[in-house]
């Protein structure tokens, strides 16, 4: 075979360290704590659990690392069987490090903007400085100039960088079409939605995006969000466009006691706060509420923080409490591409049980005629409209408060027959996919009767 243009023939020796390197080393280091250690993509990226590597990458670098590493998991089926199909043996089971070059370096000659040339040497070289991966250079060269010369991708890629059970699921709740339509909005890298604490047109223009329906402003700006302009102003956070509409059902909450349960990271509690409500921000993770803190000291907002599980949490009853619950997070595949490789079915009894019991907690936390406004950010509807069912089945005290068009800015596709919220990411459609869509969320209003 051929060398390839501006390839590196495989050595075993250690190479000296090139432009992108370093970066593609990292991406390969993240890729494998997400499919062989089950670590959440966003702790290693972010936090006290993240990649030490990425501090001393450039801006640039390290927006790149973010992408790559998140393109491979909207893809990781798609690429899985494309590389598959030009190994005779299967991926080498001795070196799991060269499957996972392999699939970044695919994903870069497919989907990213490098040179094919470009991808396939820095990969080889990437195998050359593993011990493990080394004796395969020759085999990642080989597979890779293959795909730099095939190109395409198979036509049924939906069904593959989908799991079966959640498609499953999503046709029996949602019918085949919109199943399929959910799964292909989530191979797309979302837009960056941000909430304004003022002059949404004007900071739409400043970052060169537009504001929807809904007074989110959406823009197609990456990189290092810390840059942007506004943020460290604290004029702005963010926050999905489907993930702000929870907020919007209380509807006036100046001067209220709003109890906000599992908080963190804190979107919400900033939207509370800036409404003029007196805010407890409630969450067991301290170092998230450390983030939480951080960003109202950025936004110069206030609220009270409490570390501690919302199960085992006494206060005084409050005027309203949101309760964001833990859930699988299927409706934010499009933003967090890994959940699909880490959560199964399995998972939905261990949440199912625990949203259960914060809704019954959130229950004993409301004066007589308050409101509690229960979201997930799940399409199951395990998680979200048999949960408010069952509550309302068990617990007298509750009633259903309807949501109404006016409630979510007139757009009566978000209300179900019951009076719910219930986005999808194939709402907001538009013939740009990377501006379309929504996050999967469910909300409900609910009110603890009076008498």
């Amino acid at each position: 075979m051929r060398n390839y243009p501006g390839m590196a023939r495989p050595r075993t020796s250690p190479q000296p360290e090139v432009p992108g390197l370093a970066a593609r080393k990292i991406a390969a280091d993240i890729l494998d704590g997400v499919l062989r250690r089950r670590i959440a993509l966003d702790d290693l990226l972010s936090g006290k659990n993240a990649h030490p590597g990425l501090p001393a990458l450039a801006d640039r670098d390290r927006a790149f690392t973010r992408r790559l590493t998140a393109t491979v998991l909207r893809r990781l089926g798609t690429l899985r069987y494309l590389v598959g199909g030009y190994l005779e043996k299967g991926f080498p089971a001795d070196a799991p490090r060269a499957e996972t070059i392999l699939l970044l370096g695919a994903a870069q000659i497919l989907w990213l903007e490098v040179p094919d040339h470009a991808a396939v040497d820095l990969s080889v070289r990437l195998a050359q400085a593993d011990r493990r991966a080394a004796r395969y250079a020759g085999l990642v060269n080989a597979v890779l100039r293959r795909v730099a010369q095939n190109g395409g991708t198979p036509a049924d890629h939906i069904s593959r960088d989908t799991p079966e059970w959640l498609l499953k699921r999503w046709s029996k709740t949602y019918g085949p079409n919109a199943a399929r339509a959910i799964a292909l909005a989530n191979g797309y890298e979302p837009a960056l939605d941000i909430t304004v604490k003022q002059d949404a047109k004007s900071w739409a223009e400043r970052l060169r995006g537009r504001v929807l329906p809904t007074g989110t402003v959406r823009t197609l700006a990456h990189g290092a969000v810390s840059l942007l302009p506004g943020f460290s102003e604290g004029a702005w956070w963010v926050q999905d466009a489907a993930a702000a509409l929870p907020v919007h059902l209380f509807a006036n909450v100046q001067g209220l006691k709003v109890a906000d349960i599992c908080a963190a990271p804190g979107g919400k509690t900033a939207q509370l706060a800036l409404a003029g409500a007196h805010v407890t921000a409630v969450d067991r993770s301290p170092a998230r509420l450390v983030r939480l803190r951080e960003n109202l000291v950025r936004l110069g907002l206030h609220a009270e923080t409490v570390v501690v599980d919302a199960l085992e949490w006494h206060s005084e009853p409050f005027d309203a409490v949101l309760l964001d619950a833990p859930c699988s997070s299927t409706g934010t595949i499009r933003r967090h591409p890994d959940v699909p490789w880490l959560k199964s079915e399995a998972d939905l009894a261990v949440l199912t049980s625990l949203q259960m019991r914060l809704l019954d907690r959130a229950v004993m936390l409301l004066k007589p005629g308050a409101t509690l406004i229960y979201c997930v950010c799940s399409l199951e509807p395990e998680e979200g409209e048999f949960q408010v069912a069952s509550l309302l089945a068990r617990d007298p005290r509750i009633v259903r408060n309807p949501i109404t068009a006016p409630d979510v800015f007139g757009r009566a596709e978000l209300v179900t027959a019951d009076g719910d919220l219930r986005t999808l990411p194939v709402n907001f459609p538009d013939p740009d996919p990377h501006w379309a869509g929504l996050d999967g969320f469910y909300a409900a209003r609910l009110t603890r009767k009076s008498g």
